[in-house]
């Protein structure tokens, strides 16, 4: 296989990977506080033959560049705060997260859509545990009529204190995707100073579908492209190897 073939499917491979990214984006454009993600392509340029090219201009000429898929970019932009009137139905209106507790330890979230379990605990719609500004359950007395959260976080039923929803953050960096819109930190979680919670409303997701699907067009014509030279060089093998077994 020569170096065009190598080149191509490289870059055949990081649009069907990008596709992935941008098709996970579109599927997840209604879930309440997702964070949209996008390939990042990065150049690999060698000298592709041995020889001692001293010179910019016999370096160019004896090199070939690949481009592949060099990682993920993850938009933490915030999204639209869409109103919903639920009594237990918090957005973060800034930085942040939620901090939440797993079977595999606790985990972050922007998805404020919470409920109570059958025994008063504060919950997520997968049944995590939402944890307080010490790390604690928040228990809601069952029965209660009238629950009400500060922009502080501090949550009160019935006009008793019951506790402060905690509001936490992690450098970008070491938050990773672990399913079911959380996010873990590799180096810990710190609380957030002076974060704002709104009641009643829940953050949209940041994708926008229209440039996503517009973005989407682009990558698959720009694979059939790639479709197209990798059958036209195919074709081309096969006539040679074809002329080859003729008789003279």
């Amino acid at each position: 296989m020569d170096n065009a073939n190598y080149i191509n499917i490289s870059r055949q491979s990081g649009l069907m990977k990008e596709m992935n990214v941008i098709a996970n984006n579109i599927a997840n454009a209604d879930t309440i506080g997702f964070r949209r993600e996008a390939a990042i392509f990065s150049e690999f340029v060698s000298q592709a033959r041995s020889g001692n090219a001293t010179e910019q201009n016999n370096y160019l000429r004896n090199s070939v560049a690949i481009g592949r898929l060099g990682g993920h970019y993850i938009d933490f932009s915030t999204g639209s705060l869409a109103r919903t009137g639920g009594a237990l139905d918090l957005a973060i209106d800034g930085e942040g997260f939620f901090l939440v507790e797993t079977p595999d330890g606790e985990r972050l979230t922007r998805a404020g859509n919470f409920l109570t379990n059958r025994d008063g605990a504060l919950i997520t719609v997968d049944g995590h545990l939402v944890l307080d500004d010490a790390g604690s359950t928040i228990q809601i007395p069952l029965g209660a009529d009238l629950i009400t959260i500060g922009e502080d976080g501090t949550m009160s039923a019935n006009g008793e204190p019951l506790g402060k929803i905690g509001v936490f953050n992690a450098p970008t960096a070491s938050l990773s995707r672990t399913g079911n819109n959380l996010w873990q930190s590799k180096e810990g979680v710190l609380p957030v100073d002076g974060a704002t919670i709104v009641q009643g409303f829940l953050e949209d997701s940041n994708v926008n579908p229209i440039l996503e699907i517009s973005r989407m067009i682009e990558v698959q014509r720009a694979y059939e492209a790639g479709q197209k030279l990798l059958d036209i060089d195919n074709d081309l093998i096969a006539k040679t190897v074809s002329a080859m077994r003729q008789p003279p």
